[in-house]
């Protein structure tokens, strides 16, 4: 429940302050937002000091509920600004930014844990919180102020189109499928492969490792050509469903299970999981300005809370269904669970795809009738 309570605050807080990123401003959301966040880590860090008991559940569930309150804060400013800075390049940016995403989940738990086993439970949180304070006065001094008025679109405008709906869905089922491995995937590899803690982190890197290296070159082919985002997200969600199927790897298979299999269906996923993440933002903020909402910082803001919502309902969904599942199953079947989800989610999206590509056929400027000559300018709009 605490770090499920993260979750849930994070999803709201994406909502909330995406909606109002104008009125709040984004250089100061997310300046405030590092600052929040890197004090609420330096005071986890010192928890241990709090009596036992109610006062230390209490105050972990404030601590954790404001972190993420910061961190929503953050992410989705700095979603936008980014977007705002690099309007033609989205899609590379954040492939960019997502290569220290990966250096960070990749380097986080090795250098972490030294310096918890060297050096106790306080300082791993006392330095990380102390870096983030020092990004607090570098971006008041790069970043710029970002002059907006306020949109009147709301989310339910945003949340009402079909594409939208099913590209969300999409992506809620990634962020379940990376929930579900790390609540699992560790106590599956020590008591299936006998392996030390210290093993099992590095079966994570061939997750996080093709994630970061393919991201950058992912997000410039889609931004080069825009037209293979849809694509792109679908057989990524085709290999995702098939790596989480092959994890276990599925029962019905009869393939007895493997480390190298394992390792080698986690690079799929983590290759597969850029592919079909990477093109989301740009795709969804394509799809609001096809609908008439207004270019600027107010839309982005929209766009970035919801990317941000509906990833952390998906990390607060994939715990805690595949925690159930794999306690009354086994982890093979949740895997194979999972990736059925992924199927599902994938369908729906290749027949949205197939119907978009069927309507950019029929939409033409003069069509020419068979019974009326040069005629009537008609216009399909599926989605």
């Amino acid at each position: 429940l605490i770090f499920g309570c993260y979750a849930i605050c994070n999803l709201i807080g994406s909502l909330v302050l995406g909606k109002y990123i104008v009125q709040i401003g984004a250089k100061f959301m997310l300046v405030s937002g590092l600052f929040v966040s890197s004090c609420c880590t330096i005071l986890f860090g010192l928890l241990d000091r709090a009596p036992a008991g109610a006062s230390f559940i209490t105050l972990c569930f404030i601590i954790r509920s404001v972190d993420a309150l910061g961190f929503a804060a953050a992410m989705t400013s700095s979603f936008a600004v980014s977007a705002k800075v690099f309007p033609n390049n989205i899609a590379t940016v954040l492939g960019s930014l997502e290569i220290f995403t990966g250096l960070g989940l990749i380097l986080g738990p090795p250098i972490g844990g030294w310096f918890y086993q060297s050096f106790g439970y306080e300082v791993p949180f006392l330095l990380l919180g102390c870096v983030l304070m020092c990004m607090v006065p570098f971006n008041i001094y790069i970043l710029p102020t970002f002059d907006a008025s306020p949109s009147k679109d709301s989310f339910f405008r945003l949340f009402s189109h079909v594409k939208i709906v099913l590209i969300c869905f999409l992506m809620f089922n990634l962020s379940a499928g990376l929930g579900f491995l790390d609540a699992t995937l560790s106590i599956f590899a020590v008591k299936t492969f006998s392996l030390s803690t210290g093993y099992v982190g590095l079966i994570m890197v061939g997750l996080s490792l093709p994630y970061c290296l393919a991201s950058p070159l992912l997000g410039f082919i889609t931004d080069k050509f825009p037209a293979t985002r849809s694509w792109f997200m679908v057989l990524g969600g085709i290999a995702t469903a098939v790596g989480f199927c092959l994890l276990g790897p599925m029962p019905v298979l009869h393939i007895p299970s493997r480390l190298w299999l394992l390792v080698f269906m986690l690079g799929v996923i983590g290759f597969s999981l850029g592919m079909t993440a990477i093109p989301i933002f740009p795709e969804i903020l394509t799809c609001a300005y096809d609908h008439g909402f207004e270019e600027g910082l107010s839309t982005l803001g929209m766009v970035s809370g919801l990317f941000g919502a509906v990833w952390s309902m998906g990390m607060f969904y994939g715990p805690i269904m595949g925690g159930l599942i794999t306690q009354h199953l086994n982890f093979q079947w949740a895997a194979a669970i999972q990736g059925g989800l992924g199927c599902v989610a994938v369908s729906i999206t290749l027949s949205s795809v197939v119907i978009v590509q069927f309507s950019m056929v029929c939409i033409m400027g003069n069509i020419m009738c068979p019974h009326e000559g040069p005629c009537v300018e008609r216009k399909y709009k599926f989605i």
